[in-house]
C-alpha cells in the first residue's frame, strides 16, 4: 500500500482542506503517514494570500528535486491556492512536481495519481461552483483529540483589491446545515470538545431550503445545542457582515467562545475603500462599540496589514490609534505584498519601499506586543474555565489549556486529563501566555 504524506502550508481553511484530501486518498487505497522518509507520494498544500508563504513552499518544493533523485518513486503535488493560480508555471519551474490540484478538485486525485503512474505529468484545478465536500468525513490530521476543524462554506466575493482568494477558490457557497450538524455530534461523541467553524467569511453563511433561510447565527445556535460541553469558535468574520443577530447568540450561549477575530486591515477610512473592504473606521467602531456592549470580558483579535499602495503616516497613524481605542488581545501583522492578478496589482502603484514598510510594521508589532501584555495582566486573579489540551512544552509537570477568550494558559497537571474542563485563577503571565493555579 502506497503512503501518502500532507504538509499543509498557510491558514486554518488549509488544515482542514488537508483533512479532506486525506479522507479520500484513504478511501482509494493509500495510506497516510506522518513520515516524510516513509513516502511514496508528498502533497504540499499551499497558500498565496502573501508572497512569503508561497515562497517558502518553492523552497520546499526545491528540497524535494533532491529527495526524488534518491527515490525515483516518489511522486510529488501541489494542492490548493498556488496549485490554483501557477499551474503552468509550477510544471516549468519545479522538476519535482507530477501533479498539481486546485481547491475543487480534490475527488480527483485517486485519477490524476494513476495518471502520473504512467510517467505523465497531470493537473486539474477547474474551479466549482457547487463543491463542498459536505459529506465527506475529514481525517483529523495531526489532532490532540481535543480540537478539530469544520468547514462550513467555500470560497470568496468580496474582492478585496490586494487578495488573490476570490480567483484561488471561486465563487462562495454554503454548505448544507444538517452535514455541519451531523460532522459536529460526530466529533463529539468520538471525544472531541471544540470546534472551529471555518469559512473566508463566515458571516456570509447562508443555506436556503423550502423558503426557510439558515443565517450563521442560526446555524451557531444548532451546534451550542449539540451540547453544552462542546466549545464552539469561528473564523474569519468581515466587519461588514457581523450583525447584531450573531452577537446575542454569541452571548446567550456559554459554549460560544467569547473571542471574535474582526479583521481590520487598516485604520484609515481612505485605505480601506482603496482596499474595497466596504466599511469605513467609523462603521469598524461601531462593531466594535455593539460587541464590547453585549459580550462581557469578550477578546477580539484582527489583521493588519501596512504599507498599502498609497499608505501615508498619517494613514498608518490612523491604524495606530484604532489598535489603541479597540486593544486587541492579538493580532496577525504584516507588511502588503503585491500579488498577481489581484485588483491592487492592475490599478495601483506599490509605491512604500520595503524599508518604510518594515519601520511601519515594526512600530505595529510593538504595539501590540505592548497591548497583549496589558490585557494579560489585567486577568491576574480572574478565574477562567480552560479547556486542557494538552501537555506544555517547556514543562513536562504542566498541562496547557485555552480560556473561552482564546487565551493560552500554563498550569499544573494535578489529575487532570486532556479534553477536561477545570477552573484556574490567573496568577501570572507574559506578553503570549497566562499562568494559572487549578481551582
Amino acid at each position: 500500500m502506497k503512503k501518502v504524506f500532507i504538509e499543509t502550508y498557510g491558514c486554518q481553511m488549509n488544515q482542514s482542506d488537508s483533512e479532506i484530501v486525506g479522507a479520500i486518498v484513504e478511501k482509494n487505497g493509500y495510506e497516510l503517514t506522518t513520515e516524510l522518509s516513509e513516502a511514496d507520494i508528498i502533497f504540499v498544500n499551499t497558500c498565496s494570500i502573501r508572497d512569503n508563504a508561497e515562497q517558502k513552499v518553492k523552497k520546499r518544493l526545491s528540497e524535494f528535486e533532491f529527495l526524488k533523485k534518491k527515490k525515483p518513486h516518489l511522486k510529488v503535488g501541489v494542492l490548493g491556492c498556488m496549485a490554483e493560480r501557477m499551474k503552468e508555471e509550477l510544471f516549468k519551474e519545479n522538476k519535482s512536481v507530477d501533479v498539481i490540484v486546485g481547491p475543487d478538485a480534490y475527488r480527483d486525485i485517486p485519477s490524476l495519481l494513476d495518471t502520473v503512474e504512467t510517467g505523465e505529468k497531470a493537473a486539474n484545478v477547474i474551479l466549482s461552483e457547487e463543491e463542498t465536500y459536505s459529506e465527506i468525513t475529514p481525517v483529523r490530521l495531526g489532532s490532540n483529540g481535543v480540537s478539530a476543524f469544520i468547514s462550513i462554506m467555500r470560497g470568496c466575493e468580496n474582492f478585496c483589491s490586494y487578495c488573490v482568494v476570490p480567483f484561488t477558490r471561486g465563487k462562495e457557497r454554503s454548505r448544507d446545515y444538517r452535514t455541519i450538524l451531523a460532522e459536529a455530534k460526530d466529533l463529539f461523541e468520538k471525544g472531541y470538545r471544540e470546534i472551529t467553524l471555518l469559512g473566508q467569511n463566515v458571516n456570509s453563511y447562508s443555506w436556503e431550503e423550502n423558503g426557510e433561510i439558515i443565517n450563521f447565527a442560526k446555524l451557531m445556535e444548532m451546534i451550542a445545542m449539540v451540547s453544552p460541553l462542546l466549545r464552539i469558535r469561528f473564523s474569519t468574520s468581515h466587519p461588514k457582515d457581523i450583525s447584531e443577530e450573531l452577537i446575542d447568540i454569541i452571548a446567550k450561549y456559554d459554549n460560544i467562545c467569547k473571542y471574535i477575530h474582526l479583521p481590520m486591515q487598516s485604520g484609515s477610512t481612505r485605505i480601506l475603500e482603496k482596499m474595497n473592504r466596504k466599511y469605513t473606521r467609523e462603521q469598524y467602531i461601531q462593531k466594535i462599540d455593539m460587541i464590547k456592549s453585549k459580550i462581557q470580558d469578550v477578546s477580539l483579535s484582527t489583521d493588519i496589514i501596512t504599507g498599502f499602495c498609497s499608505e501615508t503616516l498619517d494613514d498608518h497613524n490612523d491604524t495606530l490609534s484604532m489598535m489603541e481605542y479597540v486593544r486587541y488581545d492579538y493580532a496577525f501583522m504584516f507588511n502588503y505584498s503585491e500579488r498577481p492578478n489581484t485588483i491592487a496589482e492592475k490599478k495601483y502603484e506599490d509605491d512604500i519601499s520595503i524599508e518604510e514598510k518594515t519601520r511601519r510594521l515594526e512600530e505595529i508589532i510593538a504595539m501590540q506586543r505592548d497591548l497583549s501584555h496589558k490585557s494579560n495582566k489585567r486577568d491576574i486573579g480572574k478565574v477562567y474555565e480552560v479547556l486542557v489540551e494538552g501537555t506544555s512544552k517547556r514543562s513536562a509537570d504542566k498541562l496547557f489549556g485555552r480560556t473561552s477568550q482564546n487565551k493560552v494558559v500554563v498550569f499544573d497537571k494535578n489529575d487532570l486529563k486532556i479534553a477536561d474542563y477545570t477552573k484556574v485563577k490567573i496568577i501570572d503571565c507574559t506578553s503570549g501566555t497566562l499562568i494559572g493555579e487549578v481551582v
